[in-house]
């Protein structure tokens, strides 16, 4: 598989000259993943850590999320503008985590327009004065010109974009990583964009704001399309075999591990040492897995 690398040095752009190198992977015709580090946000990722997606149409792109700052949105335009010259059209908003909304204001001063689910801009709404303060700390000087901007369209369950010669269908299975996370299915190219549904190559995040209830649900909503291409919310573009050995296995291993700690009456102290090592191979299990257990001993005991 051909893979482009992007780096913003190379184009002189000063406003993100710092920048990490973002890579442009092609999954199939017009669509592509564009792929942040999966490491934690800093001021040379602007953000950006985790995986956009790119879909070419006849009037124009649509870009699933829109980057994690107003710096990071310009870095995924100078991205972008290494395959094509079509200006971004729509923005998919996918979820609540920063890097799925935050570079929303920069699209839309270009004059595209952002969809997202009602849930997804709920939760933006709730914990975006959180995010922005935590990126504060983490991007410094690197932040500036981020402003909280919300979807022009929203939806409950299901928007069905027709969009040049494309059916794209956004749907919200329900809460996962965040409470408002969809996926986009394009049929025609046989390709879903799972947004942080999906994890691959890395350990999956569990936080207060997840659903470890329903995030195998999702996982299986987007299963369900059969899809050949799989582009993860992070790591590289994949297939739904990968997607469903590094996030639904987890997650069932997980939950029954920590389900049979909870029927056995031991303490949530326990949790970070239930067995999760088949998946040490995942990049940040060390530092995550503990933290996922104890979460999901918070969650399940009252399931």
């Amino acid at each position: 598989m051909i893979r482009f690398i992007f780096t913003a040095a190379a184009f002189a752009v000063p406003a993100f000259a710092h920048a990490q190198a973002l890579e442009v992977q092609p999954v199939t015709n017009n669509v592509w993943a564009i792929v942040g580090e999966k490491e934690q946000r800093n001021p040379e990722n602007l953000a950006n850590n985790a995986t956009f997606g790119l879909v070419l149409t006849s009037q124009g792109a649509v870009l699933i999320d829109p980057g994690g700052s107003w710096k990071g949105a310009e870095a995924l335009q100078a991205a972008i503008r290494t395959v094509t010259d079509q200006p971004v059209i729509y923005v998919i908003n996918s979820g609540g985590q920063d890097h799925r909304w935050l570079g929303n204001s920069y699209w839309q001063a270009q004059g595209a327009t952002v969809i997202a689910s009602e849930a997804a801009v709920d939760d933006q709404r709730t914990r975006g004065s959180l995010q922005l303060t935590a990126l504060s700390s983490l991007l410094g000087d690197a932040l500036e010109g981020t402003e909280p901007s919300y979807a022009d369209v929203t939806f409950a369950d299901e928007y069905i974009l027709e969009f040049g010669d494309l059916t794209i269908e956004i749907k919200h299975p329900g809460p996962a990583h965040t409470p408002g996370d969809s996926f986009v299915w394009v049929p025609s190219y046989d390709t879903v964009f799972t947004g942080d549904i999906v994890y691959v190559e890395r350990i999956l995040g569990i936080g207060d704001q997840s659903s470890i209830a329903h995030w195998p649900a999702a996982f299986e909503a987007i299963e369900s399309t059969g899809a050949a291409n799989v582009v993860p919310g992070h790591g590289q573009a994949t297939t739904m075999q990968q997607a469903r050995a590094d996030t639904y296995d987890y997650l069932m291993n997980l939950r029954s591990k920590i389900g049979t700690l909870i029927d056995t009456d031991r303490d949530i102290m326990d949790a970070p040492k239930v067995d999760q090592s088949a998946f040490g191979y995942l990049e940040q299990f060390e530092a995550l897995a503990g933290r996922n257990a104890q979460t999901a001993y918070q969650q399940m005991e009252w399931e």
